[in-house]
């Protein structure tokens, strides 16, 4: 393996160069060249031998181990997995395919653009989440039956009869003023002080990390990040040419003392992180470290976007301050949203910065869809101003504390021999690890097939092959009895041994 002008594929400008990096690795494994538990070259090595984009190594490789060709090792590195050559070869042909046909209709472009395709896993859980009688055993947001119907029939009614005009026109380049204000007042309960000058309304929380990746971000500059963290699930940042590096994390969050070293490795420009109810793993950093992070970052000139989605979500105790009602010097970019506590269908999220950043992003955000819609931003305006958000919030607590309960407890009593978890104080999952070796795309399968819609922890790392993130957020009780006590047969009959 030091003969590294070996590695170079013959570049073909007709199929994506990540398809190309994936023909081109199942061609080793197919040949024998890379055996079953072999440690396969660093991204940094086969970006350098490609001579192409480490983001574009990250996107073949996170393919190639969502199918199971490939699979993460928690002692560090990718390695090759245990797959039949059938396998292989059909996903092998399916780029064959794709290089020999000449481009003559549209067709012929999926997938050329900028932006990478969904993982084949992503893809496959976002479709299969609308199959009848799933059961969402993963899904990130509430169940519809959690969503505050009622609130927003009798809400709607309210509006239709009160106001003047039905905003029907486009907002102002920050959005609703009033909204904004609204948000404001929101933030000041969390000790975050913000002039609506400061407040940007976004589509939600991931138009604001497109739009950060696009307007404040050089092409191929990293950022640091929670490892796992959900922004290698999706390509908001590695679409724009951003690169993604892992900061490990211990029971408390991120652990800061990697970030002078990492940051210097990488040239980092930012750190990312989600401090409370982290996804996936619902750890809440600590009081001690969230000072201790805002100073080291500081020191370092290190600027912060924080993730604020599942804040709101405390169960058992309100959790620290965020790290923006901490900040007096505008290091921290705030990020927050209504998908995860009122409705993902609003598309209602907000950016907190200095006035300049916002300005700028609010520039961007024009040239991308001329402001979010004027109705919800009516509809979410409305919904905070009438004290409606409290009283749901409220009610969403004791539910979600209900259904936690009840996941632990079957944890408790179906899978203590087979796996580990901790508590979660609040947000939406339980981060649960294997005792034993098992492999995680197989177990996927087999409980799609069964009707259980999992996600696994190599979406979030690809290291984490012993990983699952459980949601307690949206199957009902009943189906999370059934699955849980289905998914740990499926686990027993695999032989998932310590």
């Amino acid at each position: 393996m030091n003969n590294l002008s070996q590695w170079r594929p013959n570049i073909n400008d007709s199929v994506p160069l990540y398809q190309q990096i994936e023909a081109y690795i199942i061609g080793k494994i197919k040949r024998g060249e890379w055996t079953q538990g072999m440690k396969v070259p660093s991204q940094r090595v086969l970006a350098k031998q490609f001579d192409v984009n480490r983001s574009t190594i990250v996107a073949a490789m996170d393919r190639l181990v969502s199918i199971g060709v490939l699979e993460g090792n928690s002692g560090g590195g990718t390695r090759v997995a245990g797959v039949g050559k059938e396998e292989l070869s059909l996903h092998d042909s399916q780029v064959e395919q794709a290089s020999s046909l000449p481009r003559r209709h549209w067709n012929d472009y999926v997938e050329d653009g900028t932006h990478y395709p969904n993982l084949p896993l992503v893809q496959t859980i976002n479709k299969m989440e609308f199959a009848p009688r799933m059961i969402r055993l993963g899904t990130g947001e509430l169940s519809p039956s959690l969503l505050p119907e009622q609130s927003m029939r009798h809400l709607f009614s309210e509006i239709a009869s009160s106001v003047d005009t039905v905003p029907l026109s486009y907002e102002e380049p920050l959005g609703s003023l009033q909204l904004r204000r609204q948000l404001c007042l929101k933030m000041e309960q969390r000790g975050i002080n913000a002039s609506p000058s400061n407040v940007l309304v976004v589509s939600g929380a991931l138009q604001a990390f497109q739009l950060i990746s696009a307007g404040l971000l050089e092409r191929q500059s990293t950022i640091l990040l929670e490892k796992p963290s959900y922004l290698y699930s999706i390509h908001a940042f590695q679409s724009a040419g951003i690169r993604l590096a892992g900061v490990p994390m211990d029971a408390e969050g991120l652990q800061i003392s990697a970030l002078a070293r990492l940051k210097q490795l990488h040239q980092a420009v930012l750190l990312y992180t989600n401090p409370t109810y982290h996804n996936p793993t619902g750890i809440v950093m600590s009081e001690a470290r969230r000072t201790r992070l805002l100073q080291v970052c500081g020191q370092m000139g290190l600027p912060i976007l924080e993730d604020g989605a599942y804040e709101e979500l405390w169960l058992d105790h309100q959790p620290p301050a965020s790290l923006k009602a901490r900040d007096t010097s505008g290091q921290v970019l705030y990020v927050g949203t209504l998908s995860k506590t009122v409705s993902p269908g609003l598309r209602i999220g907000w950016i907190v910065g200095s006035e300049r950043v916002i300005e700028r992003l609010a520039d961007i955000k024009m040239q991308t869809d001329y402001g979010s819609s004027s109705v919800s931003q009516l509809m979410a305006y409305h919904w905070l101003q009438s004290g409606s958000h409290q009283r749901h919030m409220e009610q969403l607590r004791e539910h979600l504390s209900v259904r936690r309960d009840v996941m632990l407890e079957l944890l408790s009593q179906e899978w203590q021999d087979i796996a580990t978890w901790q508590q979660p104080t609040g947000g939406f999952y339980i981060w649960v690890t294997m005792k034993g070796v098992f492999p995680l795309h197989k177990l996927f399968e087999q409980a799609l097939s069964a009707g259980i819609l999992l996600n696994i922890g190599t979406l979030y790392d690809r290291g984490a092959s012993r990983q699952l993130r459980l949601s307690y957020a949206y199957a009902s009780i009943e189906e999370m009895k059934f699955a849980m006590r289905k998914l740990a047969q499926l686990i027993r009959i695999q032989g998932c041994n310590p």
